[in-house]
């Protein structure tokens, strides 16, 4: 009767371990980084300045010694953005123009926010002496999908961030995401272009696409398994309880 008795206990913790293996992501999937041991030195990635592209929103701020001239041009004709905590901005058309108190339409798509202030410094030089004009990027958002904790559009105020940056703003990759199957819809002029990131190599940092731009969409895919970790994780408790409690009322059962 004891052996029985042994033997039923070997059994259920056989099947135990067996099914803690198999609902278990293998570690490598869930690493960004697992080359990280193997670098030679730091990876070069030049941060380029993000150029004014069209349907870019873009604070325009006039400084001058005349408070006037800075209440008429830092208030009129301009565009209000509630998602941007009010601030106020001027909408890039799809020419790459903005609308500019007196001086009208003015292109400035293909400049730096610092190229743009000097375009628009100059324009202004007719009617505004010794001003001086700040240009900054307001309300970028990128697009999160797929296996994130947090699917969504989020906001941020610089000019770029990085691909790690962009997904921490989701909470980050599930356990279910394929870090080496990241796809960054990308459009450029007219075409959309679609580019396949892997997280797991350090090599990403090298990359272009390694900072995301603005109204960029990044899809996380799922692992191949990833149903049959799903299953796992959410079933195999329940089965395991089940087995274990049959298990003891058969060793039960046969001690009699």
């Amino acid at each position: 009767m004891k052996n029985k008795r042994n033997y039923g206990v070997l059994i259920t913790n056989v099947i135990f371990i067996l099914v803690t293996i198999i609902s278990c992501v293998p570690v490598q999937k869930l690493k960004y980084l697992n080359d990280i041991d193997e670098l030679q030195g730091p990876r070069v990635n030049p941060r380029e300045q993000k150029l004014i592209s069209p349907f870019d929103r873009i604070y325009v701020q006039v400084f001058s010694i005349d408070e006037k001239t800075n209440q008429l041009f830092n208030t009129n004709n301009i565009i209000s953005i509630p998602s941007a905590s009010s601030v106020i901005g001027y909408l890039v058309d799809e020419s790459g123009n903005i609308n500019y108190p007196f001086i009208g339409k003015i292109n400035l798509s293909g400049l730096t926010t610092e190229q743009a202030g000097l375009k628009l410094e100059k324009a202004l030089n007719e009617y505004v002496s010794n001003a001086e004009i700040i240009i900054k990027f307001i309300d970028n958002s990128i697009t999160l999908l797929g296996e994130v904790q947090n699917q969504g559009s989020y906001s941020f105020n610089r000019d770029k961030i990085n691909i790690y940056e962009a997904l921490a703003l989701g909470g980050g990759i599930t356990q279910y995401g394929d870090r080496r199957n990241i796809i960054l819809v990308r459009q450029e002029s007219n075409k959309v272009i679609h580019h396949k990131l892997n997280l797991t190599n350090s090599g990403i940092a090298g990359k272009d696409n390694y900072y995301v731009q603005a109204n960029d969409v990044i899809i996380v895919e799922p692992l191949k398994s990833s149903s049959w970790y799903r299953f796992n994780s959410n079933t195999y408790s329940t089965i395991l309880t089940t087995f274990t409690t049959l298990l003891a009322i058969f060793v039960v059962f046969f001690q009699r």
